[in-house]
């Protein structure tokens, strides 16, 4: 038997909210024993949606009509979400069908949607990293975690933005038929396996865009690209030039964080891409990214990712 999952669009849509995640679950229905999934397409009036690319997309079904049994209601985002979150009918269309189905997502600021219909009340949710001032001011009720690549809180499921849905997909996939169809899923569709979602929404390039400091850029580069290097706040003050205090002031006013902060989280970074890619052990691994012991690397691991390296491996590797 099939799964159904609606996927709720608008005009103005983010396109890949909805191709990522529906292109997952039509890779898992081709390589599924069980009839894998059934993709409804819905809107608040069935014909032609455009996406925020001019690209039309035909929805099924209008949003008063849905009924029937429901597996996932997953909502996508969009620049034009802002302009629906005073529709109220919509909303209360979206609790209506949350209430048939067994899950309820969203993809990037589709969360606020979800919000305004009342299904994040009391829960943990995250969304696009832009909107998540937004959905903590106007919905107080709900905790947001906005480095977050995917959040579940019971029955509902919030994603980042863009390409996160594609990691929320592939995470609901695991949930229905485990690890080895998810792995393969991805492996299909050419994507990382499953980002587990306690990873953060910034990677270490993301960072280094992120400062505006040309000399900054440069450092961070070097630290991304050299974890087994000695990367200590005196080795990286000399190659800035600086004393080792202005260096440390400087580098957390430009780069928005310490720098003992930052080359932990590139460090785990390097020693997450080697677990997914080699079959190292762990002392190795370790050791070439300036970890250390295998010790730290779980400690790393969990508080980073709430998940040991081994089974990070055994969840998320490419090498199998």
């Amino acid at each position: 038997m099939q799964r159904r999952i609606v996927f709720v669009v608008f005009d103005g849509f983010q396109l890949l909210d909805l191709a990522g995640p529906a292109d997952v679950f039509a890779t898992a229905t081709l390589l599924a024993r069980d009839g894998g999934y059934r993709i409804d397409v819905i809107a608040e009036n069935a014909g032609a949606v455009a996406a925020n690319t001019g690209i039309r997309v035909d929805a099924t079904i209008a949003l008063a009509d849905v009924d029937g049994e429901i597996d996932t209601v997953l909502v996508v985002g969009g620049l034009s979400v802002p302009e629906h979150l005073g529709h109220r009918e919509l909303t209360a269309h979206l609790s209506r069908i949350s209430g048939l189905a067994r899950r309820t997502a969203s993809v990037c600021n589709g969360a606020l949607l979800l919000a305004e219909a009342g299904l994040l009340a009391g829960r943990r949710a995250t969304t696009h990293w832009l909107a998540a001032g937004e959905l903590a001011r106007r919905h107080p009720d709900v905790t947001v975690d906005a480095d977050r690549i995917h959040q579940r809180d019971g029955p509902v499921w919030t994603s980042a933005g863009v390409t996160a849905g594609i990691d929320l997909a592939l995470a609901l996939v695991a949930d229905d038929h485990g690890a080895r169809l998810t792995h393969d899923v991805a492996r299909g569709l050419v994507v990382y396996l499953h980002r587990p979602g306690g990873q953060s929404q910034f990677s270490p390039a993301m960072r280094a865009a992120a400062s505006p400091d040309e000399a900054m850029r440069g450092l961070q580069a070097f630290i991304d690209g050299n974890p087994g290097e000695d990367l200590s706040v005196p080795a990286l003050a000399r190659r800035a030039g600086l004393s080792e205090r202005h260096f440390a002031r400087i580098f957390t006013e430009r780069v928005g964080t310490s720098p003992g902060r930052y080359v932990e989280r590139s460090r785990a970074d390097a020693a997450r891409r080697l677990l997914e890619t080699t079959d190292h052990p762990l002392d190795r691994i370790a050791r070439e990214t300036g970890i250390g012991a295998p010790e730290t690397l779980f400690r790393v691991f969990r508080r980073l990712w709430r998940v040991a390296p081994g089974e990070y491996r055994r969840r998320f590797t490419t090498t199998s």
